[in-house]
């Protein structure tokens, strides 16, 4: 097969070559050119038509976000990959050039023994968001990792706030950061996963009316961009408690939840061990740590666990699912939203034996067809739905359940 043409652009000629060598060691990938700041790679973007653009923040004369902006702007539907540190700048630049409609994002190794160590570690995080993002060879056996193709123009009315984190698994298990953004009118062409579509077994029978004491979400690459559609959409803050395990590293979702308080009704804020978890209210597992729900003498309370990763993922969605079960049994409406890999599932499934509802993110417009084909290809999906649907199906499920009247649809704020 072809390898995936990528152009590797840093300011820095160490890494540079860091990344180049990284890359080198995989048949499937191919470094056609570098650039060592943003208008370089524009120029280079034009001349070499790569497949993929790994980025560099922070550089001279044209940095990260700006070339971003600029790809974007002139219509280039280029996967890009940022090249962040994992500190508070870092972060808080990433989500910019995610915003400005980059795609993925790695972070830096640091404190790292040797050159090798370090070229370990990109590989071992660069090279699988690579083959999701261009479609390549082995990008089939994470799941259907199909990208979501443009929706409107640049500068169209969805760009929010940006995309999701996909784990890969770094040495010693631990999950690694990435964004992949669902920014409107910057979606990748649509490719299909070598191996076809599995097939999508049946949807399960509708549940019977059930209580809903909670709302539970799990989301990984194109996740904030979706968490930013959901909350958005929002008519009022949510009547009960609505729990989130979106992939993402320490630093990440603090900047995140930050972000996402900024654009609807409900409060939006990282998960704090022990703290009640309230109606109205949005809570973010934090990196790095899974979030558990447990009913405390009738009190839903959040509790941080220091386990190790479960399906290469520190939060797992299936952690945080398995303990809505046990906390609260069927009274539960479950979203999965768009993912690489399959963490959710099995706590999906779980979900729909208590009695609970499960929705799913349809493929169309998922960024990566992962977790929510995972959910749906295994029968536990009650509801296959577009992202601009799961807001309102949320609602209603819940509006329902409690017997109140469903919000107004012109309504788009709530009381902070």
């Amino acid at each position: 097969m072809t390898a995936i043409r990528v152009l590797v652009v840093d300011d820095s000629v160490v890494v540079r070559r860091l990344v180049t060598d990284a890359l080198a060691a995989d048949p499937r990938v191919e470094v056609v050119g570098t650039a060592s700041d943003g208008r370089r790679a524009l120029a280079r973007v034009e001349q070499l038509k790569p497949d993929v653009v790994t980025m560099d923040v922070e550089m001279p004369d044209m940095n990260g976000i700006e070339a971003v902006r600029a790809l974007r702007t002139s219509g280039s539907r280029v996967p890009i990959i940022m090249f962040s540190t994992l500190t508070e700048r870092g972060a808080a630049a990433t989500l910019d050039a995610l915003v400005a409609g980059a795609s993925d994002y790695v972070t830096k190794p640091s404190n790292m023994g040797s050159v090798q160590e370090s070229i370990a570690r990109v590989a071992e995080e660069l090279i699988p968001k690579i083959l999701v993002l261009a479609g390549g060879p082995g990008a089939a056996g994470r799941g259907h990792l199909g990208a979501r193709p443009a929706a409107g123009g640049p500068g169209g009315a969805g760009l929010r706030t940006p995309g999701g984190y996909a784990p890969t698994a770094a040495p010693g298990g631990q999950a690694l950061g990435g964004f992949a953004s669902r920014a409107a009118g910057f979606g990748l062409a649509r490719t299909a996963p070598a191996g076809g579509v599995p097939a999508r077994a049946a949807s399960p029978a509708p549940p019977a009316p059930h209580p809903v004491r909670m709302v539970v979400v799990g989301s990984s690459t194109g996740g904030p961009q979706a968490l930013s559609t959901l909350v958005t959409a929002l008519t009022a803050p949510p009547r009960v408690p609505v729990v989130v395990v979106q992939h993402m590293p320490p630093v990440f979702t603090h900047q995140l939840a930050a972000r996402l308080d900024r654009l609807g009704p409900a409060r939006v804020s990282e998960a704090v061990d022990g703290e009640e978890l309230r109606p109205g209210h949005v809570y973010i597992a934090p990196g790095g740590e899974h979030l558990l729900v447990r009913n405390v003498r009738g009190t839903l309370r959040a509790v941080l666990d220091q386990g190790p990763p479960v399906n290469f993922c520190k939060p797992s969605v299936d952690v945080m699912f398995d303990s809505a079960v046990e906390a609260v049994g069927g009274d539960l409406v479950c979203a999965v939203l768009t993912g690489m890999g399959s963490d959710g599932r099995n706590g999906a499934g779980k979900i729909v034996a208590a009695g609970g509802t499960v929705l799913a993110q349809d493929e169309a417009t998922s960024v990566v067809w992962g977790m929510p084909g995972a959910v749906t290809t295994s029968g536990f999906a009650h509801r296959v739905l577009p992202l601009d649907d799961v807001p309102g199906a949320i609602e209603a499920a819940v509006a329902a359940a409690v017997g109140a009247p469903q919000p107004a649809a012109h309504l788009t704020g709530g009381v902070r």
